[in-house]
């Protein structure tokens, strides 16, 4: 079989650098340009050396360039358009999260996607993670019972003066919630086997941003899942910008069951197991990561390959996205009680 060929468009976080890097190492894939429209981010990949930039216009691009998939790492605000444009013209699309900022991009690109029978993926790489795969493993197997109550928080730092500048600009962010939370609303169905059926609440707020009072940097939420657990969770920026990624609070999720609590942490080297019969709570050893699963995943649907159970489809990544859209749009709105 011939190598997917994958053109990338836009650098403008540097989630997409990791994919490059994955795609230039992957066999069976063929990286054939790549472009970068704003004029201060491709100066600086030219200087870093990582990324080999073939064009300054993604328009043409794609009218000059034979390729597969186009793979897009631009600012929040543009990746839904950049998706839809690829689709148009007939690409396979994988996108860094959050894959788009709006409902209507959402349903412009599902219905592409159906029409062309193309395949869309998005970088959730916690599927991937160590304590995600340990957690699923668990509590599929019924280790801690039906699961009533959950609790995840996902605050990052704010790096106020190291974020690219299109993060501070009315309209291109999109929401705290779309942009960090889509991880958990993505990921706790994939552990659980549950579905999101209702926003009870969401919430987002302006607290450490003050100097861009539009952008709200505090964001929470209150979900109910098909079984009745409610879901809490809280993915504001409000992390300490020294030591925020590494804190034991980075992405640290408990799930309540009938006969144990679990808890699992990004930061953890170990899994958390407390069941209802015990007095003392046990520390798992965590299994090998699945370090770009995301990644292989999104090439076995594009070569009509059986994925494995609990890889993402093009559905799911759908399904997750508009879930978040949805959590942030009642958020923005104001409401509650929102059916999904």
């Amino acid at each position: 079989m011939s190598d997917l060929r994958i053109a990338f468009v836009g650098f403008r976080h540097g989630h997409i650098n990791s994919l490059y890097a994955l795609a230039a190492k992957t066999p069976g894939v063929s990286i054939v340009a790549a472009c970068e429209e704003h004029e201060a981010t491709r100066a600086d990949l030219h200087l870093k050396g990582d990324v080999d930039i073939t064009h300054d216009d993604a328009g043409r691009l794609l009218d000059e360039v034979d390729c597969d998939i186009i793979g897009v790492g631009d600012a929040f605000g543009l990746r839904g358009n950049r998706a839809i444009t690829a689709l148009e013209a007939g690409r396979h699309v994988l996108v860094d999260k959050p894959l788009c900022t709006s409902l209507q991009e959402l349903r412009r690109i599902r219905e592409l996607a159906m029409a062309k029978n193309l395949q869309v993926g998005c970088m959730l790489t916690m599927r991937d993670a160590a304590g995600t795969i340990a957690a699923r493993q668990l509590i599929r197997a019924g280790d801690i019972g039906e699961i009533h109550a959950i609790q995840f928080g996902g605050q990052h730092p704010l790096l106020r003066d190291t974020r690219p500048d299109w993060y501070w600009e009315p309209g291109m962010h999109g929401g705290t919630i779309n942009d960090i939370g889509i991880h958990a609303i993505d990921g706790i169905p994939h552990i659980t086997g549950l579905n999101f059926v209702r926003v009870e609440a969401a919430r987002c707020w302006n607290a450490f941003a003050t100097d861009v009072p539009h952008f709200e940097d505090g964001a929470q939420m209150l979900l109910t899942m098909d079984n009745g657990c409610g879901v809490m969770g809280d993915v504001s920026y409000h992390a300490p910008n020294g030591s925020g990624y590494s804190m034991p609070y980075y992405w640290r999720t408990t799930f309540w069951g009938q006969e144990g609590i679990i808890e699992i942490s990004s930061t953890a080297d170990h899994l958390a197991l407390t069941p209802a019969t015990a007095k003392q709570t046990e520390r798992r050893a965590l299994p090998a990561s699945n370090s770009g699963g995301y990644f292989r995943a999104f090439l076995k649907t594009i070569r009509g390959e059986v994925l494995d159970e609990g890889e993402p489809s093009t559905e799911n990544v759908l399904d997750s996205s508009e879930r978040g859209l949805q959590v942030q749009a009642a958020a923005d709105k104001n409401q509650r009680g929102v059916e999904l």
